[in-house]
């Protein structure tokens, strides 16, 4: 009795979660090549942005894009979310930097595209998940590669 009991709360457990749960559709754009993964990281407020400490992250290999564009679909509770794109060309699932500070490889904000020198604040590209479905966007954005001979 006691486990059919369980079986039925588990159920209604994941009937919630469904109806509170809503498609988000990320469209990310100006990808530079199919080398590497997009890595997807969903923040829920400042402090877990500025600690570098997502509540989801998923990655998405680019062996098929041949177009700069790729979209996912995930399933979110509604909510205050913020998205941060990395274009990981190395596979390490950590952002490169040069000897300035500057990222050498793609990134990317939820509907925000930065175009400063430092970090965003969370409240720059942060977005509201409610009852309905919803797109965000993600253009990213590259360090120019220099030519042979710093040209």
């Amino acid at each position: 009795m006691k486990c059919k009991r369980n079986i039925i709360l588990f159920f209604l457990l994941i009937v919630t979660l469904l109806i509170n749960a809503q498609t988000l559709t990320i469209e990310i754009t100006n990808i530079r090549d199919n080398n590497g993964i997009i890595v997807l990281a969903v923040f829920k407020d400042k402090d877990s942005f500025r600690k570098e400490e997502a509540f989801l992250i998923e990655s998405y290999h680019k062996r098929c894009l041949n177009t700069g564009e790729m979209t996912v679909k995930i399933q979110i509770e509604q909510g205050i979310y913020g998205i941060t794109i990395l274009d990981d060309e190395n596979y390490d699932n950590e952002m490169e930097y040069n000897l300035i500070g500057f990222p050498k490889e793609g990134y990317g904000f939820s509907n925000f595209y930065h175009r400063g020198i430092s970090k965003p604040n969370f409240e720059d590209f942060d977005f509201v998940v409610g009852e309905e479905d919803i797109i965000v966007q993600v253009k990213m954005k590259y360090k120019k590669k220099q030519l042979c001979n710093g040209i």
